[in-house]
């Protein structure tokens, strides 16, 4: 690898063929690049995330993976590098999904050294102009927090949509805070002054949507005793946030497409139609595409409201971010509440980071709220304090992780053969036999984890485990394990 200046452009080449990178890293070198190489994937993943790299040259089929796969992975790296695939066996189906990841671009080998260069000069020249714009200014976060490089990845395409009055749509699980980014999105556009109108498309029933996204006039229908201006008028000027997308009827998404084209529609009652010059932003945690296939959604209103597709990452893939999100949730928490502000013992984060969060941020902020009416005016927050479900979650993917695997030789031949030569004379014993000297052995290990995790209490081990008194009392009598607690 080259010693250059700090500001050398940075290349990253993950190949298998060693004489390949070493052609590549001594080309780069002499034009100037800070380069190195690595022949596993793993390997380069790992070299992509510790070091402060600008572009990886990837290959597909590696000894150890498919690069393929790994290209999310490597672009959350903390300096963000582009990917371009370079492959031997290029497929169609590789191409599309090498994109779909967000590979700059997918080239087959051999490619001539001119055509790297070009490449290598445009990732460059996108990546100068795209981190000097996005120092130009700052985002207004609106309470979205999160410093991890997945975190980093949505706000940099929320920046780059807040430049552009083009739809975006807004994917990712329940409770990742898609209205969060909708109303982010809008306050950094030119749109700030305008009004964000927020459509539940998951509520609202059908015989009223278009009375509710339209208005109506006077008289138009039974209970019509004044005008009304919809939600689409209501957004002129500003951004209309269309909140769980997918859930729009069919009957509706044809309507709506028009309107989307033209920005005119016709409240009832109303003989002209009124203009409304808003910009659609839209949020859903299904996969539009699939429902599209399945008829349930209009590839052509997908089309229009997909220009800019932000999607946000889930919180099990950014736990880095968990104790700032908490810590702020708390200090707000308490400040509304007007108690003293808490302090958190380590058991507190580190249970906080073995949950898996299904329900996201969401289910996160829920749980600061459980946490504080536990401990009421308690100065510092305990595990004992979340939500008991949580903690049994945590505690019993800690008793999985630690139980040791059983396998024939440790279940069998703990106490039988000393040695590997005398394993390979040994006759295999009757499947019975085997099952219950099997079972046995991990019952053992099962209660003896248990034992130590319980502190040796009877009735802990009987909440860890779910066993009665007396069942678990025979067990640890069957294995000798009384007398020594």
């Amino acid at each position: 690898m080259s010693l250059k200046n700090e500001q050398s452009p940075r290349v990253l080449v993950v190949d298998d063929d060693i004489s390949f990178c070493r052609i590549l890293c001594d080309a780069f070198s002499g034009h100037g690049y800070d380069t190195s190489f690595s022949v596993y994937l793993e390997d380069g993943v790992k070299k992509a995330c510790s070091h402060s790299v600008d572009v990886v040259l990837l290959d597909v089929h590696l000894p150890d993976g498919n690069g393929l796969n790994k290209i999310p992975n490597i672009m959350a790296a903390p300096s963000q590098p582009e990917v371009i695939i370079m492959t031997g066996d290029a497929e169609p189906d590789g191409a599309e999904l090498a994109i779909n990841n967000g590979a700059w671009s997918y080239i087959k080998k051999p490619v001539s050294m001119k055509n790297i260069f070009l490449q290598l000069t445009r990732v460059l020249q996108y990546r100068e102009k795209k981190f000097a714009a996005s120092y130009k200014s700052l985002l207004n976060r609106d309470r979205i927090i999160g410093k991890s490089p997945q975190m980093r990845s949505s706000l940099l395409r929320l920046g780059s949509a807040a430049y552009s009055d083009a739809s975006v749509l807004i994917t990712g699980e329940t409770g990742t805070g898609k209205e969060l980014f909708a109303h982010a999105l809008h306050l950094n556009s030119s749109r700030a002054s305008g009004s964000f109108v927020i459509v539940d498309c998951a509520s609202m029933p059908e015989t009223l949507v278009e009375s509710v996204l339209f208005g109506h006039e006077k008289g138009s229908f039974t209970g019509a005793d004044r005008v009304r201006e919809g939600l689409i008028k209501l957004a002129d000027g500003g951004t209309l946030f269309l909140d769980e997308v997918g859930e729009m009827p069919l009957s509706l998404q044809k309507i709506f497409l028009r309107v989307l084209e033209s920005k005119k529609f016709r409240p009832i009652g109303c003989k002209r139609e009124v203009y409304s010059n808003f910009r659609t932003v839209a949020a859903t945690n299904q996969d539009l595409d699939a429902m599209v296939q399945k008829g349930l959604f209009r590839s052509d209103l997908l089309f229009r409201l997909r220009a800019f597709n932000i999607e946000l990452p889930p919180l099990r893939t950014r736990s880095a971010d968990i104790r700032e999100l908490v810590m702020d949730y708390i200090n707000r928490k308490c400040e509304d509440y007007d108690i003293e502000q808490k302090g958190f013992s380590p058991d507190f984060f580190e249970t906080l980071n073995l949950y898996d969060w299904p329900g996201n941020v969401r289910e996160l902020n829920q749980s600061m709220d459980m946490a504080i009416a536990e401990a009421r005016h308690e100065p510092i927050l305990f595990a004992r304090h979340l939500p008991t479900y949580i903690r049994a979650k945590v505690m019993r993917k800690k008793t999985i992780d630690n139980v040791k695997p059983v396998t024939f030789d440790d279940a069998y031949y703990a106490e039988r053969a000393p040695c590997k030569a005398e394993k390979a004379f040994q006759k295999l014993p009757l499947y019975r036999d085997f099952r219950q000297t099997a079972l046995d052995y991990a019952e053992r290990s099962y209660l003896q984890h248990l034992m130590d995790i319980s502190g040796g209490s009877l009735k802990q081990a009987r909440n860890q485990s779910g066993l009665g008194r007396t069942r678990l009392y025979t067990l640890l009598k069957k294995h000798n394990m009384v007398e020594s607690r």
